[in-house]
């Protein structure tokens, strides 16, 4: 017994001091062999990786489609990168340098018309054109009692035209007029433009205001979901040639139950693993839990140290080959991945606010649990209390450091997307977690989506079925893989599940 064991070791070091004056590298020889798990060396680096600079430059990658049904990733400033092609946005641009002139910018084509009926919500929309370029637009609503009024802020969608849905009108005579400013302060106010509200059958009791497009999550009273979903840092290779410069982004993620011991899941999106354009995965991967109970004075720092819970540093990302082998759009019916961390490795977490958090990520945090299940939508009734109302979360960049979340009915769009029409999440929001049912009193319930995408200024957030698709065998992968069986190099640490089931 005592040779068979030696022999075995001894063959290893041949091997391994083989492929050292060969020039081969040896840690993934190593951890193979048994002796370490490369995978998992030096995890703590990577939350001190995050220095200012790089905090500073991290950007959400928030993926949108334009009316012509091309991907585009929505920079920080607004404006839009051509995602997987080299077509520019179709959205105005500003064309040379301001004219100085002080025509007020032109409003025509508003909708709704003087005199027309509509019901308890709507579309309004208006053309404002003007030789510079459109610096802000303001939809103002009259209520009926012709005292009190509401400002709405649309967005362009192309071809000059502005457009904002609206809901919770009552029955009466309501009025609405346009307020535009261009690039250098030339302001333009449309004739105020008359409709009503017909006298069709009352929305139904809290129709209106259970709606929420979006707004803060309670921290108090935030229960599971509030340390289960968390952001994510990474960065992704700004080129497919590997020694251009990688990117920092944001997204956001939900630990789920996984009923395995040794490891813990992350659920998100997979663009938030995996950059499809230039097909690498992500590196210097980060997710920190409950960040918005940080006490930096700078909300979002990437330092885990002042989080709640602390940081966690994933092993390697699972994500569909087909959406690795196709480029967004074309893929959204598989935007969905998992992150995996190692619980065995203790410098993957970097402690945080809490004394005695636990180093396993879904001890310390909590879980919801994912559901492959087909889940309600279009029941036909609307508000809180109905069958296919669903919350979705995220931590949108815009409003650092508070968890974000949206609540309406949820419906589809197009045969393999889920479509929340009204939410308002904005970037760094994607790969969080939906909800449906939602029990509000202890903030949990299966997680049935993830934010996916939107269109390009407009409201509206899709989310991939996971009941129809691969995502639990995705998510069956992430269980099962062995750690030493992923590479570690950059662009390389992960799995693509490809048609085989576990």
């Amino acid at each position: 017994m005592k040779s068979s064991k030696t022999i075995p070791n001894l063959y290893t070091v041949v091997v391994i001091l083989f492929m050292a004056i060969m020039g081969v590298g040896v840690a993934g020889s190593l951890a193979h062999a048994g002796e370490i798990k490369s995978m998992n060396a030096g995890k703590s680096g990577i939350a001190k990786y995050w220095t200012k600079e790089r905090r500073v430059n991290a950007v959400p990658r928030d993926l949108v489609i334009d009316q012509r049904g091309l991907g585009y990733l929505r920079k920080s400033d607004g404006s839009f990168a051509p995602y997987g092609h080299q077509i520019e946005a179709k959205t105005p641009q500003p064309l040379g340098k301001p004219i100085n002139e002080s025509n007020p910018p032109e409003i025509s084509e508003m909708n709704p018309a003087e005199g027309v009926s509509i019901g308890d919500s709507y579309t309004f929309s208006a053309m404002v054109t003007d030789q510079n370029r459109i610096k802000s637009v303001t939809f103002v609503i009259y209520y009926p009692d012709g005292i009190s009024s509401q400002s709405f802020s649309p967005l362009n969608t192309g071809n000059d035209i502005w457009r904002i849905s609206l809901q919770g009108f009552y029955t009466g005579d309501w009025a609405w007029a346009v307020e535009a400013e261009d690039s250098v302060k030339n302001t333009g106010t449309s004739d105020t433009v008359n409709f009503t509200v017909g006298t069709g059958p009352e929305p139904p009791p809290g129709d209106d205001s259970d709606t929420t497009p979006n707004a803060i999550w309670d921290r108090d009273n935030g229960g599971a979901v509030q340390t289960a979903a968390g952001r994510i840092y990474f960065e992704m290779p700004t080129a497919k040639n590997p020694r251009k410069p990688w990117q920092g982004y944001v997204c956001s993620g939900t630990v789920v139950s996984d009923d395995t011991s040794g490891r813990s899941v992350i659920l998100t999106a997979a663009h938030c693993v995996y950059d499809d354009a230039n097909k690498a995965f992500a590196r210097n991967v980060l997710f920190i839990p409950d960040q918005a109970g940080t006490d930096s004075d700078e909300g979002t720092d990437r330092d885990g140290s002042n989080d709640p819970l602390g940081s966690w540093a994933p092993s390697f990302g699972v994500v569909d080959e087909n959406w690795t082998s196709t480029t967004f759009p074309d893929n959204i019916e598989w935007d969905y991945a998992f992150y995996v961390v190692n619980d065995t490795d203790t410098t993957a977490h970097t402690p945080g606010l809490t004394p005695n958090t636990s180093d396993i990520l879904d001890v310390a945090a909590a879980t919801l649990q994912v559901s492959f299940s087909t889940p309600y939508y279009d029941d036909g009734t609307s508000g809180a209390d109905t069958d296919d109302f669903t919350y979705a979360l995220g931590y949108s960049f815009d409003w650092d450091p508070n968890l974000m979340y949206c609540a309406e009915d949820m419906t589809k769009e197009g045969e393999v997307n889920w479509w929340l029409p009204s939410s308002e999440l904005s970037g760094g929001s994607s790969g969080g977690p939906w909800v449906q049912p939602m029990d509000t009193d202890t903030g949990s319930g299966p997680v049935i989506s993830v934010n996916s995408w939107s269109y390009i200024n407009l409201p509206g957030m899709a989310g991939p079925m996971l009941d129809i698709t691969s995502a639990e065998c995705v998510f069956n992968t992430a269980i099962l893989t062995e750690f030493v069986d992923v590479a570690n190099d950059d662009g390389k640490a992960g799995v693509t599940y490809n048609g085989d089931c576990p």
